[in-house]
């Protein structure tokens, strides 16, 4: 990645974190100089020189910049590391403060009444999915059996949750597609099961025009489902995840994934159609 793209990622990346246009260039600007007054910035930032001052003080009310009262007025960034624990810091007090305020939302009378025991549900990224993934091992209690179609599900993240699960208990067993993510797996999460999926149809499809691959299946408590699978839908051929999410014992998705998985499973492991404690 060149100097230019670095500077586009960082601005925009910048944006996504709540600064404006000016502001974030402006900040980009400092980062490159050790020091600079509104001229040299709007020179370096393409801001113009009259909108650089309000950007500085936004900037300056954050803690990312620093000002010396010369005449004229010089800037400076404060030190990367500084820059980006000051930002995550406001990050998450605004997610956490999010969290506060819709947990406390009073939900409308017909909600109250919904069973969503036999509803599915779509899902689409990876992001959402991640985030679901984590979600159904975090609040797992007894058991979670995870079966991976490709080795980029596999992330360090996802090892980090699964030693978690198994050290408050959970029964955590974990199938891959091949021999060589099933050693990766080993490798990451000493003393859980993982095994080689017997199902073969993670692999691919019999039918020439079908290029979904399936991405992952996870059956948490025997009653909560998600199942993913990767469609290269762009011109560029990336692939998109998407995919469904089921929960409750007698959920049609859940009944026929837990069919499926079960033989897939090692001998002794199948989750049956029996109700568990």
């Amino acid at each position: 990645m060149d100097d230019t793209s670095n500077q586009d990622q960082a601005i925009e990346l910048l944006q996504q974190l709540g600064l404006k246009e000016y502001e974030a260039k402006s900040f980009v600007a400092l980062a490159r100089r050790q020091r600079g007054t509104a001229k040299d910035i709007s020179e370096t930032s393409e801001v113009p020189r009259t909108r650089v001052y309000d950007a500085i003080r936004v900037l300056e009310s954050k803690g990312l910049v620093e000002t010396q009262h010369s005449n004229p007025q010089v800037f400076r960034a404060v030190t990367i590391d500084e820059a980006v624990d000051t930002l995550q810091s406001e990050y998450v007090e605004r997610t956490e403060t999010l969290r506060d305020a819709l947990g406390g939302l009073e939900p409308t009378e017909e909600d109250r009444t919904v069973d969503a025991t036999h509803e599915v549900w779509a899902l689409s990224g990876d992001q959402g999915l991640t985030s679901r993934t984590r979600q159904l091992v975090e609040d797992a209690t007894s058991e979670v059996i995870l079966v991976i179609g490709h080795e980029g599900i596999f992330t360090d993240q996802l090892a980090g949750q699964l030693r978690a699960a198994r050290e408050r208990g959970v029964n955590v067993i974990v199938g891959a597609v091949d021999e060589e993510l099933r050693d990766e797996i080993r490798d990451a999460l000493p003393g859980v099961e993982v095994f080689v999926s017997g199902l073969d149809w993670l692999s691919g499809s019999p039918f020439p025009s079908d290029d979904t691959e399936i991405s992952r299946l996870l059956l948490a408590d025997r009653e909560a489902i998600l199942v993913s699978s990767f469609t290269e839908t762009d011109v560029d051929g990336r692939r998109h995840e998407q995919g469904v999410f089921g929960r409750g014992f007698d959920n049609g998705l859940v009944a026929i994934v837990r069919r499926l998985m079960a033989t897939g499973l090692p001998v002794g492991d199948d989750p049956g159609d029996g109700r568990h404690d």
